[in-house]
């Protein structure tokens, strides 16, 4: 690494992008990805799908409870 960097002529913001959309990975222990897998394929939906389709149910409930 050098001691110090020339950036004189960089372009401040040139390659920001307001409209891009950050995926956070979510990572599953083995067990719990198998069985998610295994429903999902059962289905015919990606793993993704099946997750988000439980995950929104489980808000729903949640929220329900808090009134």
């Amino acid at each position: 690494m050098k001691d110090e960097y020339d950036f004189s002529k960089g372009g401040r913001g040139q390659f920001f992008r307001p409209d891009a959309r950050l995926n956070i990975p979510v990572y599953l222990d083995q067990d719990v990805e198998t069985w998610f897998a295994e429903r999902a394929k059962a289905k015919g939906i990606d793993v993704q799908q099946l997750v988000n389709e439980l995950l929104r149910k489980d808000i729903s409930l949640i929220q329900s409870a808090m009134g």
